[in-house]
C-alpha cells in the first residue's frame, strides 16, 4: 500500500502491529528514448508490487539522485553527494522517530550508492533500527535473469525498457548499439560524456519482447519481497 493512499491515523494503527516500511530511491536523468523518470518509475513500482501482499507501506519515491555524468542532457537533475545523503538520512530519522524500525531502501539508480553508507552510519545512532539497501536490478537472481536473457545490457538499453517506462509515439531503434567505453566515460566532463554516448544508451538492444521483460520483472518482485519477509536480524 502506498503512503499516498493512507492517513496518519491509518499509519499509526499499522505501527501497532508492524514496523516495516519501504522507501524507493530513483533519479531524473536521460534514458535515451525512454522516460527521464525510468529509475524512479521502476524503483517505486517494484516496491509497491513487492510490498502489496504483505501490507507494508511504501513511501513516495525520492525522484532525484546523484547523476553528474548525464548533466549535459536537458531534463537531467543531479544532487551533490552531500545533499543526497543528508536527504536520505533525514528521511530515515523521520521514519524512525514515528515508529518505523525496519526500513528497506529500494534503489533504482547506480549513482545513489552513497545512500548505502548513509544507512550504515544511521544505524550507529539508532541501534534499535534495521535498514537494508537493495539495488533491485542487480540483485543476484534478477541480475542472473537479465544475463540469461541478453548478456549485453546497460543503462537506457532494453533492460530498462518496460511497458511502464516506454513513451507513446517514440520509435525505438532496431539495432544493437555497441557498448560504450565506460572507463573512458568516467574520466570525462558532462559535455564530453554526451558527445561520447550520443543518444544515451550505453550499449545493447533498445527493446526486447514484453514476455521476456515480464519474466525478469517477476523475478525482481519476488526477490524484493523476500527481503521484506525475512532476514531482519
Amino acid at each position: 500500500m502506498r503512503i499516498a493512499e493512507m492517513t496518519w491515523r491509518q499509519v499509526e494503527t499499522y505501527l501497532k502491529g508492524d514496523d516495516r516500511a519501504v522507501v524507493p530511491l530513483g533519479s531524473t536523468e536521460q534514458h535515451a528514448d525512454l522516460s527521464l523518470s525510468v529509475d524512479s518509475i521502476l524503483a517505486e513500482r517494484v516496491s509497491v508490487e513487492a510490498a502489496a501482499p504483505l501490507g507494508i507501506p511504501v513511501f513516495p519515491v525520492v525522484a532525484y539522485g546523484i547523476t553528474p555524468y548525464f548533466s549535459a542532457f536537458p531534463g537531467t537533475v543531479t544532487l551533490s553527494a552531500d545533499t543526497y545523503t543528508r536527504v536520505v538520512r533525514d528521511i530515515l530519522s523521520s521514519l524512525a522517530n514515528t515508529g518505523f524500525r525496519r526500513i528497506l531502501l529500494v534503489n533504482g539508480h547506480g549513482g545513489n550508492q552513497p545512500a548505502a553508507t548513509t544507512a550504515v552510519e544511521f544505524l550507529t545512532d539508532r541501534p534499535d533500527c534495521r535498514v537494508r539497501f537493495h539495488n533491485w536490478w542487480i540483485a543476484p537472481r534478477t541480475s542472473a535473469k537479465v544475463k540469461e536473457t541478453d548478456a549485453i545490457a546497460s543503462h537506457a538499453s532494453w533492460m530498462e525498457n518496460f511497458p511502464w517506462t516506454r513513451l507513446p509515439n517514440i520509435a525505438l531503434p532496431s539495432h544493437q548499439k555497441p557498448p560504450v567505453d565506460l572507463e573512458a566515460m568516467r574520466t570525462l566532463p558532462p559535455g564530453a560524456v554526451r558527445d561520447l554516448i550520443g543518444d544515451g544508451n550505453l550499449g545493447g538492444h533498445y527493446q526486447r519482447p514484453d514476455a521476456e521483460m515480464q519474466a525478469i520483472w517477476d523475478v525482481a518482485i519476488e526477490e524484493t519481497r523476500e527481503l521484506l519477509r525475512t532476514g531482519w536480524a
